[in-house]
């Protein structure tokens, strides 16, 4: 707006009362007729006058605003959701507010209650809960008040227990992965396992492990290490030593719990010589875009990431008249395998003499 006009300023111009413009101008359901309407309208683009947001909400009851919080906007599993929630917004009307909470709880708490202060008509949480009870009972606690004021959530991830959630099937796309694994001739299994604490990494790391136990095998070490590159970077390096790769007898699989730590492995060890998959396989979870850059390709379990912004988009309005999104609304997500390039045993360096 520009400095100086206001909405008695437009009144004014236009010869009608501040009431009268307010009603044309923040999307009163009580219009004047439309030769008063278009008056104020002319006067508001003569001035240079922008209606007040706040303004508009009050009069509409919606602000046409959507408050989207991720972890980490840096990790493409996060902004390709982040695309999906943008465009299925846009697509009614909105405008989306982003927040990247860098895995902080507290900054995902202040997130949230900065956007309820903007009276956001529905809030995204996109990312993996935790296993640390205070963290979520903190956040549903600054829910609660939203919520019965007919406030809508949706959390991508698993159920925080208050509004909706899109779930991707996690330990039943890792148990898929190894069983696909197996089925290639993979006899050896390691796991870079994530932190403890986030039940996105420990559903993963448990449908991967559980479905190995089923076919008779059993991972030869397990590395934790953060839901990251650089998290896949460090962890890659502790594995080895519990491993012993290059005088491995038999090609080595390692199953990181998501892309980007599969990634960071790859690095770490093609900084020791040693390169996937001639001296070891990796596979990893996600599916994330860039893989497409990523040399060799990685195999891996397939989540439709961009669909997942879309679901939750969907879910949050789904009955859109009025009323929020139930506890017990729920969307499964399936999961592809894919198997790429990263985990071919005819490429193994002792594949001659196998």
């Amino acid at each position: 707006m520009v400095a100086g006009v206001t909405l008695s300023d437009v009144a004014r111009h236009a010869g009608v009362s501040q009431a009268t413009a307010s009603r044309v101008l923040n999307g009163s359901a009580r219009v004047p007729g439309e030769d008063v309407a278009n008056r104020v309208r002319a006067a508001a683009a003569e001035l240079g006058y922008f209606p007040n947001a706040q303004a508009q909400a009050l009069a509409r009851r919606t602000s046409g605003l959507l408050g989207l919080v991720v972890h980490d906007i840096a990790d493409p599993y996060f902004s390709t959701i982040a695309l999906g929630v943008q465009r299925a917004a846009r697509a009614r009307g909105m405008q989306t507010l982003l927040a990247s909470t860098e895995r902080d709880p507290e900054a995902e708490r202040e997130a949230v209650e900065a956007f309820i202060a903007h009276r956001t008509d529905g809030l995204i949480l996109v990312g993996s809960r935790s296993h640390e009870f205070e963290s979520d009972a903190a956040l549903t606690g600054a829910l609660r008040p939203y919520l019965d004021r007919g406030g809508r959530v949706v959390v991508v991830g698993q159920p925080l227990g208050t509004g909706g959630c899109v779930a991707p099937r996690n330990a039943e796309g890792s148990a898929a992965l190894a069983g696909a694994l197996i089925s290639a001739g993979h006899r050896r299994f390691a796991v870079l396992s994530g932190p403890a604490h986030l039940r996105t990494a420990v559903d993963r790391c448990a449908g991967f492990t559980r479905a190995l136990s089923g076919h008779g095998f059993r991972p030869e070490a397990v590395v934790a290490g953060e839901f990251t590159r650089d998290g896949g970077y460090l962890a890659a390096g502790d594995l080895l030593p519990l491993i012993g790769v290059p005088e491995a007898p038999a090609p080595l699989c390692v199953f990181a719990v998501n892309d980007v730590m599969a990634i960071g492995a790859i690095a770490r060890w093609r900084a020791m010589g040693l390169e996937v998959p001639r001296d070891l396989s990796v596979a990893g979870f996600d599916d994330i875009p860039t893989l497409g850059d990523h040399s060799p390709s990685l195999t891996t379990v397939r989540l439709p990431l961009a669909d997942l912004g879309d679901h939750a988009v969907r879910l949050l309005f789904a009955g859109a008249d009025g009323g929020t999104v139930p506890a017990a609304a729920r969307l499964d997500v399936d999961t592809t395998v894919v198997i790429r390039e990263s985990t071919d045993l005819g490429r193994w360096r002792g594949s001659g003499r196998r």
